[in-house]
């Protein structure tokens, strides 16, 4: 299948399976208020100087630019920088509110014991890979997950991406490199997005999730909120009142499993964290 590799000046890279070809979109796309971006699955026209058609996309995100993404690894490090549990939170839970699978990556395990993390994320449902460079443990679970998915890494400054990428596949780090360098990143002068095919699957190089910024992947609204916590899930329909929020109300399901153990307290207090900012929202932030 045709796909977007990146798109840049009004041009868009597309890989087929006769090799990279340079293209424009149609016109009729900004008619309909449609943007071609990285990660698109297309068809193109018989002489493939055009894109004729985007198929149907799985997700899509604004900032960064990017469709159909299939994995995020959220990369977290033990220490230096200690992790906050509340943003981590809210990137698993717009990962999987845009049908993402989210992965969380700890880094630097060596240096400092990922207990808590490892404690917090248990029950979740969401997978926790440790990394141990020394051993090279948890590398081949994390190229398991990228094989067949299209996949981007985020996480703040000095949890390691650059070092797990470059063991993950030094050629690829070396690629990323080489891009962000010819378009000047570093310089905040852009935020193009190219995906590299690596581990047999594609990464994306997303500029765009350099900073863990929940809210550059999208807004949950705080009906849905509890659908992005899948260790809720079990309990769906057996609350004591319909359209019941799980924050106070009598007979929550929720809030008893929480008291019994079997839902993580720092996953719950962002969860009512979430509810109270959702609810905040203007109707024209949503």
């Amino acid at each position: 299948m045709d796909y977007i590799t990146k798109g840049i000046g009004g041009f868009y890279y597309v890989r087929t399976q006769d090799g990279i070809v340079e293209c424009r979109a149609r016109g009729v796309f900004r008619k309909r208020g449609i943007t071609p971006v990285a990660g698109d699955n297309v068809t193109l026209s018989a002489d493939k100087a055009a894109i004729e058609e985007i198929l149907p996309r799985k997700n899509v995100f604004i900032r960064p630019p990017v469709a159909n993404l299939d994995v995020l690894f959220i990369v977290a490090s033990t220490t230096q920088p200690v992790p906050s549990t509340r943003i981590l939170d809210e990137l698993t839970a717009a990962a999987v509110y845009q049908d993402v699978r989210p992965v969380l990556v700890i880094t630097k395990a060596d240096l400092a014991a990922a207990d808590k993390l490892v404690a917090a994320y248990e029950k979740s449902t969401i997978p926790v890979v440790q990394l141990h460079y020394e051993t090279g443990e948890g590398l081949d679970e994390l190229r398991g997950y990228i094989k067949g998915n299209l996949c981007a890494f985020c996480g703040n400054s000095g949890v390691g991406k650059s070092t797990l990428l470059n063991a993950l596949d030094a050629e690829l780090r070396r690629a990323t490199g080489d891009i962000s360098q010819k378009l000047g990143r570093g310089r905040h002068t852009t935020r193009e997005v190219e995906i590299f095919e690596s581990c047999g699957g594609r990464i994306a190089d997303t500029p765009g999730f350099a900073s863990l910024e929940a809210q550059k992947l999208c807004r949950i609204p705080k009906e849905e909120l509890q659908h992005a916590f899948p260790e809720f899930e079990p309990y769906f329909g057996r609350c004591q009142f319909t359209g019941c929020s799980h924050r106070s109300e009598k007979g929550c399901a929720v809030r008893a499993a929480l008291e019994e153990g079997l839902i993580s307290p720092t996953r719950y207090e962002s969860y009512l964290a979430m509810y109270e900012e959702a609810s905040q929202r203007k109707e024209w932030e949503r």
